[in-house]
């Protein structure tokens, strides 16, 4: 005969019973941990930022997606802000362009980290609305992209000598926040799309400093715009493609 479940003996030398005992112990209640989350993302005054992001996207709903957007959080671009600043500080002093080598990087990672499970604390509450993945998506990379081309390109006025190659460093970088967004969006992971951003940006560096022994080269490549161009256009058709399925739940960043 077989042993109740709830038979004490049963259960002291059942490990799957004493699991189930503790959790029942724990009396978590899911309906308001769901509530103080829901609270906390959507139940705070509407902004500024989001008024006007509301008008400019016809939608409060994507709005609010937009503004509580990981990789446009104060503390995010505080970080980057001061990356920038300490690649100015030692622009200045060596005439390295470092601003111009850090923000492909720094745009790459933000990119990657705009949207998804696990890194977006509003995901679950952005899949009960009425909008597609791929809208909240390409309006939070885009608003990633050009928050960090604006810092780089403050950056690149106070940095003496960068000015002349900021075009330089905005054609990469289009290519490297598209490829992140891109690999990211493939994988169904953040940390893919930052890895497959970082490993491009400092191919390309090294292809163009090696033979030159200048890291200015890697920068100033016009030969290669045609290539990023393409590169770009690739990139976001692999993005497109693969955030055409919906909701399904198969094509989500984990």
């Amino acid at each position: 005969m077989q042993p109740h479940p709830d038979d004490p003996a049963h259960v002291a030398a059942c490990d799957a019973c004493r699991a189930r005992v503790s959790l029942a112990d724990l009396d978590v209640d899911l309906g308001r941990v769901w509530t103080g989350v829901a609270a906390e993302v959507w139940a705070r005054p509407v902004g500024a930022i989001e008024r006007l992001a509301g008008r400019l996207l016809g939608s409060p709903g994507l709005a609010r997606a937009l503004v509580t957007t990981p990789s446009l959080v104060v503390s995010w671009l505080v970080a980057s802000a001061v990356v920038l600043a300490i690649g100015v500080v030692v622009t200045r002093s060596t005439g390295v362009p470092w601003v111009a080598l850090l923000a492909p990087a720094l745009a790459g990672v933000g990119i990657a980290y705009a949207y998804g499970p696990g890194i977006d604390p509003a995901f679950e509450l952005t899949q009960t609305m009425a909008i597609s993945d791929r809208m909240i998506l390409l309006v939070r990379g885009l608003a990633v992209f050009g928050v960090n081309a604006a810092l780089g390109l403050v950056a690149s006025l106070f940095a003496a000598g960068a000015a002349g190659i900021t075009l330089g460093w905005l054609v990469p970088m289009t290519t490297i926040a598209a490829l992140a967004l891109a690999a990211a969006t493939l994988a169904r992971s953040a940390n893919v799309g930052v890895a497959a951003a970082l490993a491009g940006w400092l191919i390309i560096v090294l292809a163009g400093t090696i033979p030159t022994q200048d890291l200015a080269t890697a920068v100033v490549q016009g030969n290669l715009i045609p290539v990023y161009a393409v590169g770009s256009l690739a990139c976001l058709s692999v993005t497109l493609y693969v955030t055409s399925n919906g909701r399904s739940g198969r094509r989500q960043w984990l």
